[in-house]
């Protein structure tokens, strides 16, 4: 029995000296060689089983895979080297494209041995397994559908209702710009801001020129008081259309809000790089502080021209006022 073990790992070496030479055939020769000298030995079939899977021979692979595991439980082998085989049978599947045993025998692989190879293996098919599934669902006719049904749920005022087939349209779709914003239309009724927001976001990266996503943006964010931000949105609106009455009366009533707060006006006006620029000056931040201690600082800063254009412009934009 001692010498057969000693031959079979004899032809175990001459088997990986084929495999390293990609000599297949004759690696497969000396592997059953060793198998039939030692068939308790589950690493001589895991051996086979990794030519299989060069040859791309994935059916065998597996049922190679299969036999050494039971081999090598009924024997006692190392948990690493059933692990290793495991972790094979796994991989041949998932050259079969079948995600779910990839994912069955990897995990099982995982249990015996945790390999950090391994581990991302399944993180990385996980992804893929669920982008397939994404794909496979995606069907624009059935997308029209559920827009369709949503459009006339919203009409009669069914908020909730149409969510749910604006919701399944996009799974169907998730590349129309335009079901998301009917869908912010929705969320906007709901007084769901963030989420309204968070689809005209999805709705400008996939269409930037199309407009509704900025009246949209622009729309909520006069709902949220944010009269600041939703001119910037209707701004971008008015770019791509300068003739929209929507977009010019929006903005024209958000200038017109954001001026009657003054601290919108600050927050703005901090925004614009300039007053950054000079609000970032030492000299400057020295001079405004005199100025606050003593009003009649002012008059003698006013006779630099550099200084005096520079508090004019903090007096337009609001940041500062003189009493």
């Amino acid at each position: 029995m001692a010498d057969n073990k000693k031959q079979a790992l004899a032809c175990k070496e001459k088997g990986n000296t084929a495999y390293k030479a990609k000599n297949f055939d004759e690696a497969i020769k000396f592997y059953d060689e060793a198998i039939s000298l030692d068939p308790t030995e589950m690493t001589f079939l895991n051996n086979k089983a990794a030519v299989f899977f060069e040859q791309q021979k994935y059916d065998e692979c597996i049922s190679i895979c299969e036999k050494a595991v039971e081999i090598g439980r009924e024997n006692r082998a190392d948990y690493t080297v059933i692990a290793k085989a495991l972790g094979r049978q796994g991989k041949a599947y998932l050259k079969k494209d079948d995600y779910e045993n990839a994912l069955k025998y990897l995990n099982k692989s995982l249990s015996e041995h945790r390999s950090t190879e391994t581990a991302k293996l399944v993180i990385e098919i996980e992804k893929q397994k669920k982008q397939k599934e994404r794909l496979a669902y995606i069907n624009p006719e059935l997308s029209l559908e559920e827009k369709t049904k949503g459009n006339e749920l919203y009409q009669k005022g069914l908020y909730p209702e149409a969510l749910k087939h604006y919701t399944e349209a996009i799974k169907r779709n998730p590349d129309d710009a335009k079901i998301y914003s009917n869908r912010a239309a929705c969320y906007t009724k709901l007084m769901e801001f963030t989420l309204a927001l968070r689809d005209c976001e999805d709705c400008i990266r996939l269409d930037p020129k199309f407009i509704k996503g900025y009246l949209r943006k622009g729309a909520i964010y006069t709902a949220m008081k944010e009269s600041s931000k939703a001119a910037q949105a209707y701004q971008k609106a008015l770019e791509l259309d300068p003739n929209c009455a929507e977009a010019q009366n929006g903005y024209r009533s958000s200038v017109v809000q954001e001026g009657s707060d003054p601290e919108a006006v600050r927050k703005r006006a901090m925004e614009n790089p300039e007053i950054q620029d000079i609000l970032s000056d030492p000299a400057m931040r020295l001079i405004l502080e005199q100025m606050q201690k003593d009003p009649n600082a002012l008059r003698e800063h006013l006779k630099n021209p550099e200084i005096a254009t520079k508090i004019e412009k903090l007096l337009e934009a609001g940041i500062i006022a003189i009493r």
